[in-house]
């Protein structure tokens, strides 16, 4: 039988840069999500109830393979009252 030698860094090299930082942000809202969901004390089912969506939304949400709107975010941020993603904006001179 034949083994595959190949290298994790390798594999991962292979990915394009785009994909791994989309990955990396979906994986940070997801656990960004996990975190404020601890913090209120609720449950996917409690958060689902509370957003009217169904559970398996949330638990999508909390997958980290979830590509969110900018009106889920907006929701969820207005929701828990702290912002779910950070943005830096440039006000402009004048």
């Amino acid at each position: 039988m034949r083994t595959a030698n190949i290298c994790l860094e390798e594999i991962f090299n292979d990915i394009p840069a785009t994909k791994r930082e989309e990955t990396r942000l979906s994986f940070a809202i997801s656990n960004r999500l996990d975190a404020l969901m601890k913090e209120k004390g609720l449950n996917r089912k409690q958060l689902a109830q509370a957003v009217g969506k169904q559970p398996n939304e949330v638990t999508r949400w909390l997958s980290g393979e979830h590509n969110f709107t900018l009106a889920t975010l907006a929701m969820l941020a207005t929701f828990f009252g702290k912002p779910i993603i950070s943005v830096e904006t440039f006000a402009p001179k004048g």
